[in-house]
């Protein structure tokens, strides 16, 4: 690879004399500039801009640690962070693994975003000690240099059950989210909490965000449903923690014999575009998924700029009529 020696060698000047031409700096005139970066476009000269961002203490660049890149989930969050950092002349990796947990110390970037449930908190609480800045969409953590950006889980999910009221069943079957995410403990905290207060009951099933999980979830509902008799029978209402595993519990009853003989009815959180164009339609909790990743952005970035920022809480709400 070509480095700045060797562009010196060949221009028969210094080294220094080379930086200061890549950097535009004024100590070299116009002449010798373009000179030199004739011979490096030559050369196919590729700048260390690693080494740059460490010399100038600051990369305008943001990492965004993600646990998953999988489903449509996370195109709008995605969309929304990199609308604004462009905006605020920022530019975002979106990352995942242990190994991209070291960005961040090792300056390759100014600051991070976290929806990443198996980034260690303590890693986190490091970094911020350190000086680093963060945004966290999933948890929860105090310290001066962490800022939290997170869902109203509680608002929306409430509002969700309380639709029940007036339904004929009983017992409402839940599709819980993955062990430790924050929003899945807060979803379904509210969600039983709410049931019990219609004077309902519940079954919690186990799902892991995947439409997979919701499919797997389903047919244990659809098994426990060929035992019961009665109204319970003719009549399934399922709450999916996100509209994934709601998509999967759908494509399951769509190919079961219970589809026919039975009613199944089912209430999603995130509000996917896809949800919407299903018959019988799901009902879903809304929230601005562009707007939470904006939010988070700008969050970030007024703390970057030496400002304390603020938490934030991005509202949602459920409607039968979507």
């Amino acid at each position: 690879m070509t480095g700045i020696k060797d562009i010196a060698k060949k221009a028969n000047v210094s080294i220094s004399t080379v930086s200061y031409a890549l950097n535009n700096s004024s100590k070299v005139s116009e002449k010798t500039r373009k000179r030199i970066l004739m011979i490096a476009d030559e050369m196919n000269y590729i700048p260390n801009r690693a080494g740059q961002n460490l010399r100038r203490k600051q990369t305008r660049i943001i990492g965004v640690h993600l646990s998953s890149y999988s489903g449509s989930f996370y195109g709008d969050l995605l969309d929304g962070i990199h609308n604004m950092a462009k905006e605020l002349g920022f530019d975002i990796i979106a990352c995942s693994g242990e190994k991209s947990r070291l960005f961040l110390p090792q300056g390759m970037i100014d600051g991070i975003i976290v929806l990443d449930q198996y980034y260690p908190d303590e890693q986190l609480l490091k970094y911020a000690e350190e000086g680093h800045s963060i945004v966290v969409l999933d948890r929860q953590l105090e310290h001066e240099n962490i800022r939290h950006v997170l869902l109203d889980n509680q608002e929306g999910m409430k509002q969700a059950v309380q639709s029940l009221k007036s339904s004929p069943v009983e017992v409402i079957d839940i599709i819980g989210g993955p062990k430790g995410n924050f929003d899945s403990k807060e979803r379904l905290k509210t969600a039983t909490q709410e049931i019990s207060k219609l004077g309902k009951k519940f079954r919690i099933y186990k799902g892991e965000f995947t439409e997979e999980s919701g499919y797997l979830a389903a047919r244990e509902i659809a098994a426990e449903a060929k035992k019961q008799s009665g109204l319970q029978a003719k009549k399934i209402q399922i709450i999916a923690l996100n509209d994934e595993m709601g998509i999967g519990a759908y494509n399951y009853f769509k190919n079961s014999s219970l589809n026919t003989e039975t009613e199944v009815k089912i209430i999603g959180f995130d509000n996917l575009v896809v949800s919407r164009y299903l018959d019988p339609k799901m009902h879903s909790v809304t929230y601005s998924k562009r707007e939470w990743g904006a939010v988070g952005m700008n969050t970030l970035y007024k703390m970057l700029n030496g400002e304390r920022g603020k938490d934030a809480l991005i509202s949602t709400k459920f409607s039968a009529n979507q």
